[in-house]
């Protein structure tokens, strides 16, 4: 028999909790309520919980604070913001402070539930994952989700990762936008694709991916984008507008 999941939620709002709540246990899953940060670190040792469902707008430290707290110990452990804040500079700030996902209120049940088995299956395991070989300075740990750069190791979020790996594992393709909503972020095509330019450019920053570099990741103008090796060693996928 399989686990229940056990989610977390982080609502000051005794009445949004309650709704949230009643959202996640019609869904068969546990929902723990937190209704404050402080009732948060303090039960966070004794209770364990597979997911995250935060607000933003708390009393004292806000969401905000206490994710990048959090991410500082716990890289892995998948965030959901459920928040009023729906301006889209809040959004992209919480998706770069390590938040997997990011819903205005007000919560739509069938939506927040199918967030939430998103996550969940992102944060998985890739054992069944396709190997990364032949990708030096990079070594890639699949099965643990750990990256190294010229053998040292280099910490990123689970969404991160998992673009990494699809990109690695589809080098010199071109890899529209469309195509990593679906199977990264495993939503609908309807969905505003910003946040995948604000995870490229970090991954760019962050592991060098530009210029002479030994990989380049490339944006393909109305397309997605391309992993490529500047050497030339792998073929890189043509598209009709760049044949000149």
């Amino acid at each position: 028999m399989s686990r229940t999941l056990q989610v977390g939620l982080v609502e000051d709002d005794p009445i949004q909790a309650k709704i949230i709540g009643t959202m996640i246990g019609n869904a068969g899953m546990d929902c723990l309520h937190y209704a404050t940060e402080f009732d948060f670190r303090r039960r966070m040792g004794p209770e364990s919980i597979d997911l995250l469902v935060l607000d933003w707008n708390l009393p004292g430290v806000s969401g905000l604070e206490l994710l990048r707290e959090l991410r500082q110990s716990n890289a892995t452990l998948p965030v959901i913001f459920l928040t009023g804040n729906d301006q889209e500079a809040d959004i992209v700030t919480g998706l770069q402070a390590g938040a997997d996902d990011y819903i205005v209120k007000p919560a739509r049940a069938a939506e927040l539930v199918a967030r939430i088995q998103s996550a969940m299956r992102r944060a998985a395991p890739l054992s069944n994952a396709q190997a990364i070989e032949d990708a030096d300075p990079f070594g890639f740990d699949i099965e643990r989700r750990r990256l190294t750069l010229r053998g040292e190791q280099v910490e990123l979020t689970d969404r991160e990762f998992d673009l990494l790996v699809f990109l690695f594992q589809r080098r010199g393709k071109v890899v529209s936008r469309e195509t990593l909503l679906s199977q990264v972020w495993r939503v609908g095509p309807n969905v505003a694709t910003r946040s995948i330019d604000t995870y490229v450019s970090r991954l760019r920053k962050r592991l060098g991916l530009q210029g002479d570099s030994e990989w380049r990741l490339e944006g393909i103008y109305q397309h997605g984008y391309r992993l490529v090796r500047s050497n030339g060693e792998d073929p890189a996928e043509t598209l009709p507008s760049e044949a000149g």
